[in-house]
């Protein structure tokens, strides 16, 4: 599930996109802008956008500017993708989900941690050690992107099942053991493999 992270100063904007972006697109995730680090899409309002400001943020996620077409605009939003307003909510939509699929598909996009190199489009985990490319699942991709995002701390069963599974009605904990267990068998099946996940005080963290 992308997170998206919405900033504006006008609340009646942010309130309206924020729920026609979970009401039109359930598959993503907008996020208290205090954890922008977790984003995998960063979307900022004309009148809260600061070239400065951004050039602050330790994320390499897209960015988007929601503006009014100007040629001072055109000239200054330099550092990120131009939706300008008004928009249909079906082509903002289709904009961000071709950014994600761009950027995920390049190195900037690619997760490595340990020894292990994830391509999240391409569907697979790489073992830099011997270069040995492992075919992984959608979830599987789910599951070690957000370990990744969080990997400072221990992640319980219960917020991957939130995150990962959307609390979906058959999903549950055993759920996650299972994929979990078949995940670290794929990975770590051979001796130039590194243990990839650490089961912590019931919950799980990347091995860093």
């Amino acid at each position: 599930m992308p997170n998206i992270a919405l900033i504006s100063s006008d609340n009646i904007l942010y309130t309206d996109l924020a729920s026609q972006i979970c009401h039109y697109a359930p598959d993503y995730n907008v996020i208290d802008n205090n954890d922008i680090s977790q984003a995998d899409i960063i979307i900022i309002d004309e009148n809260s956008y600061s070239s400065a400001i951004y050039s602050q943020i330790d994320v390499q996620a897209p960015l988007f500017i929601l503006c009014t077409k100007t040629e001072q605009n055109e000239a200054e939003h330099k550092y990120g993708h131009i939706i300008y307003k008004p928009f249909l909510l079906s082509d903002f939509l289709d904009k961000i989900n071709s950014c994600i699929n761009l950027f995920e598909n390049t190195e900037n996009g690619y997760i490595t941690f340990n020894q292990y190199t994830l391509r999240p489009m391409k569907k697979d985990i790489v073992n830099n050690k011997n270069n040995k490319s492992i075919k992984l699942t959608e979830k599987e991709v789910a599951i070690i992107k957000y370990l990744y995002k969080n990997r400072n701390r221990i992640v319980s069963k219960t917020e991957l099942l939130q995150e990962v599974w959307g609390y979906s009605p058959d999903a549950s904990t055993h759920t996650i053991e299972t994929h979990i267990y078949r995940l670290r068998q794929k990975v770590e099946a051979d001796e130039a493999s590194d243990p990839i996940i650490e089961t912590v005080d019931g919950g799980y963290q990347l091995q860093n």
